[in-house]
């Protein structure tokens, strides 16, 4: 039986692509058959993982693509590394806890939430982004049309969901609920990557109940890491090097008051 039909029978395609390739560095290298063999299994396996990380990447619907390589640290110090580095290891994921990036707009909080989701995607994971608001679009959507329950099921289905934008719009007291049911689906059974401009103190406001933001809160920090961006944002940063904006005032300093006569 000719290679050719051996290999398209065993679907190895990505070896078939490079076979003459492998073969040619195989015989530079005096590689044994077992040496041999590795080689070539690992060619495909490489294509094969190759593809299967485009695939999840397009099934993410990222809105752009953002890698942790990327970020810029220098410009947010208040940012631990460490911490950064542990939670690109996968280890939350695996362990189905949460990730909160907290922070004004522009530090770089859905760049960081976006590069978790590549680095998820990398390493085998299944994932989805979402802005809050098209969440709660189709969560309302799916309710109207009385398939929620199916709705929330599918959404259980990512091992990792990026929910992004959290505070910039206050919710209905049924977008909240709707919002909670999901949060209890997905509890101690898949991770969740969550930015918010807003502190936790806030979040009565923008759940728009008290009661329900703190039970919110209590399943959502329970497997938690929280990361608190404090810093510039890095679209002023850009428009003042280009002179578009005008830079920061600095704080004048208070002069003492004169003592009373």
């Amino acid at each position: 039986m000719q290679l050719e039909h051996l290999m398209d029978k065993l679907k190895l395609e990505h070896l078939s692509v490079c076979l003459d390739s492998v073969c040619e560095q195989a015989a530079k290298r005096e590689l044994d058959y077992r040496s041999f063999l590795v080689e070539a299994l690992s060619a495909e396996w490489a294509g094969r993982h190759g593809r299967g990380v485009e695939v999840r990447l397009a099934q993410a619907h990222f809105p752009a693509i953002k890698t942790l390589e990327q970020f810029d640290y220098a410009f947010q110090p208040s940012l631990d590394r460490r911490v950064v580095r542990d939670l690109s290891g996968m280890g939350f994921v695996e362990r189905a806890e949460n990730v909160i990036l907290l922070g004004p707009p522009g530090v770089g909080k859905s760049h960081l939430a976006i590069a978790l989701g590549v680095k998820a995607c990398e390493a085998g994971y299944r994932v989805l982004f979402l802005t809050l608001e098209d969440l709660l679009t189709r969560l309302r959507r799916a309710q109207g049309e009385n398939r929620l329950e199916r709705f929330l099921q599918q959404l259980l289905y990512p091992k990792l969901l990026v929910i992004d934008e959290i505070g910039y719009l206050p919710m209905t007291r049924e977008e909240a609920s709707l919002f909670f049911r999901l949060l209890c689906r997905r509890y101690e059974k898949a991770s969740l990557v969550l930015t918010s401009n807003k502190s936790f103190l806030d979040w009565g406001e923008i759940f728009g109940d008290p009661v329900m933001a703190s039970a919110i809160l209590d399943r959502l920090l329970h497997h938690a890491t929280t990361l608190n961006i404090k810093g510039e944002s890095y679209r002023l940063k850009e428009k003042r090097k280009a002179g578009s904006v005008e830079p920061r005032a600095p704080v004048p300093e208070e002069k003492p008051e004169e003592p009373a006569a």
